[in-house]
């Protein structure tokens, strides 16, 4: 069975009930994921829907669930799958069937996905809304509403409703996995060990004249090495000025020494992935320039973590980094003036471009709104999962930063848990400090020499 199965029928039926109870009355139309196509015939790497594997821990693609309400603190859940196929099988490997779908994942029923449009109007009957996004699969919206023109023209003697009203219900799922309960944080704690161990195999590799693809190779090894079946998001692993790129993906430059080496990347596990940025030097030790940046965004970075507080608005973070790297801006030469004035005016921005957290989780940027309806932030819930990540990038030609810090680009980057207590960060086995991150490159580089 793939490694994307959860099969944890307990846990899904809990998820499912807490979903239609939050929408009320209707029918729950979810899709997963479809496939899609990489080149020729090959297709791209499968990965189930997130909200579809949220909700029924089923791997295969070309599944739906239907589900609704039955009674209160009751409902029913059917999924149509994939049949079994036994030359399909012979290709494309094991699946489930109707009747593993049923057995494994603990659905009501199970059908034939070729049986969905014919058995549809059956489930629709009596529903007053149907609960589906339409816009994220047109193939399959085409079928729906083909669908409804049929039944339309069938009963048109009746002029019923060509269908029920439909609501979208991917807020609410979004709503329902921005705070993890026990088994998400049970995989995000997994996934970030993972992560955190990538990062340290990483540091201990490095050295003058590999290429970046030669680190990437031995950071993402560690991740599946620890069984992470795939990252969450496309490793960045960028050496010198290449830092000062954001979403930096060539990997090919040979490391100098001297050089900073700023990683990006995150292992997946159990459908929820990691997020971790480290900058270090590839030969050992920081420079005193670099140093002194580091200092700066690292001081930033724990100002941000300190905010992470139940209640607090969620762009605190981002608010406290943004302080903290102004005035380390002024401290550096960059800038000049009185701190708050800067901030206000946003003169950071051209050294600091982005923000500094994001809901993390199944996706590495997460579902859960950060504004309400009147755009002003959302507070920060306990279980919710954010990362924690300034940095600062000062071009190789960028005449207004002083001589020695010109092409050192920084970011730190943690995860963090929202709790009662206080933030918790579950990156921290990633080396971060300055004396903690040489002595992580020091085994690597004595090895080596």
């Amino acid at each position: 069975m793939s490694r994307d199965a959860i099969p944890d029928p307990a846990l899904h039926a809990t998820r499912r009930q807490r979903l239609l109870d939050r929408l009320g009355d209707g029918l729950l139309l979810l899709p997963t994921a479809p496939e899609t196509l990489r080149n020729g015939d090959v297709l791209h790497e499968y990965r189930p829907g997130s909200d579809f594997h949220f909700l029924t821990g089923f791997p295969e693609p070309e599944a739906v669930l239907v589900a609704c309400r039955t009674a209160r603190g009751r409902h029913r859940s059917l999924l149509f799958v994939r049949p079994r196929d036994k030359a399909r099988e012979t290709w494309d490997g094991r699946r489930c069937g109707t009747a593993g779908a049923k057995r494994v994942f603990g659905v009501d029923a199970a059908h034939p996905l070729g049986e969905l449009w014919q058995e549809l109007p059956k489930l629709l009957h009596g529903q007053p809304r149907l609960f589906f996004r339409l816009g994220a699969d047109a193939a399959f919206d085409r079928r729906l509403l083909d669908l409804f023109a049929a039944q339309a023209k069938k009963h048109k003697k009746r002029q019923p409703p060509a269908h029920p009203a439909i609501e979208d219900p991917v807020p609410a799922i979004a709503a329902l996995r921005l705070a993890k309960d026990r088994a998400e944080l049970d995989a995000m704690r997994v996934a970030t060990a993972i992560t955190a161990a990538g990062h340290r195999a990483a540091m201990a590799w490095a050295r003058p004249g590999l290429r970046e693809y030669e680190v990437q190779a031995a950071l993402e090894a560690e991740f599946r090495r620890l069984g992470s079946p795939r990252n969450g998001y496309p490793s960045i692993v960028a050496s010198g000025s290449n830092a000062c790129i954001l979403h930096y993906h060539e990997n090919d430059r040979t490391l100098r020494a001297g050089d900073l080496l700023l990683v990006d990347a995150g292992a997946e596990f159990a459908g929820s992935t990691g997020d971790i940025t480290r900058t270090f030097p590839v030969s050992g030790r920081f420079t005193a320039a670099q140093a002194a940046v580091y200092t700066v965004v690292l001081r930033a970075q724990l100002a941000g973590i300190r905010a992470c507080r139940r209640g607090a608005p969620s762009d605190a973070p981002h608010k406290a980094c943004v302080r903290a790297l102004t005035r380390g801006l002024v401290e550096l030469g960059v800038l000049r003036g009185d701190v708050a004035r800067l901030v206000r005016k946003e003169k950071y921005k051209p050294w600091y471009m982005h923000g500094s957290s994001h809901w993390l989780g199944r996706d590495v940027h997460d579902v859960g709104a950060y504004q309400d309806g009147d755009d002003h932030p959302e507070p920060l819930p306990a279980g919710a999962v954010l990362t924690v990540e300034p940095g600062l990038y000062l071009g190789r030609l960028d005449r207004k930063v002083p001589r020695e810090l010109r092409g050192i680009g920084v970011r730190i980057e943690d995860d963090v848990l929202v709790t009662a207590r206080g933030p918790e960060v579950l990156t921290a086995a990633a080396p971060k400090t300055i004396r903690d991150v040489q002595a992580a490159c020091g085994p690597g580089q004595q090895s080596r020499r």
